[in-house]
């Protein structure tokens, strides 16, 4: 890899663009997070959760890979910007644009890199190995874990518990842990007024 260094270093800077990128939910009652914030939270997350995980799935998950997800999965979105989760945009408009972005900034890269972050996103993205759907329902606990610790709540996006719900479930029921603090975040958020009780 050493003679393609210079494209190693283009990518890298690309990289660190991601700290420009702003997310819908707070990083303090101040400011927006920013996406890269959110991978690194990802990231120690997974971590620290990951002998929770494997207990209740009953076999070893792959930690490295997991963390290489959570710091390189939303990378696209330098590009192709981070949409709301609440928002009305056609997912095959961004599964589109984000294949497009995730083709052109990763596949050509040397040595075996390109290779491999485009398989780490295509794994996370089709959500079908266990290390991908666990991080997958970190991704979307985060957020609701940060509207929550930063007193934003949810009435920017007009939800109630239900629509919170509807939103989150898909993702965190994958893992009991994963739920149980979900289900934690959701009830703290409606006795503290930050979001309203299903109707």
């Amino acid at each position: 890899m050493r003679e393609n260094l210079h494209e190693v270093f283009d990518f890298i800077s690309f990289t660190a663009r991601l700290r420009e990128v702003e997310r819908h939910n707070n990083a303090t009652a101040s400011r927006k997070e920013s996406v890269a914030e959110h991978s690194w939270h990802l990231a120690l997350i997974s971590w620290i959760l990951h002998r929770e995980f494997e207990k209740e799935c009953g076999h070893s998950l792959d930690l490295e890979k997991m963390i290489k997800m959570c710091l390189m999965h939303d990378l696209v979105e330098i590009d192709a910007g981070d949409p709301s989760a609440w928002s009305t945009q056609q997912n095959e408009d961004k599964a589109r644009i984000e294949e497009a972005v995730a083709q052109h900034r990763f596949a050509p890269l040397p040595g075996g890199l390109g290779t491999e972050l485009l398989g780490l996103w295509h794994e996370y993205e089709a959500g079908e190995t266990p290390e991908a759907r666990l991080v997958r329902g970190v991704d979307r606990l985060n957020p609701a874990l940060m509207r929550f610790l930063t007193g934003q709540g949810w009435q920017d996006v007009g939800a109630d518990a239900a629509a919170l719900d509807q939103l989150q479930m898909q993702r965190v029921q994958v893992s009991s842990v994963l739920t149980s603090l979900y289900q934690e975040v959701r009830d703290a958020a409606v006795a503290q007024g930050m979001l309203t009780p299903a109707s």
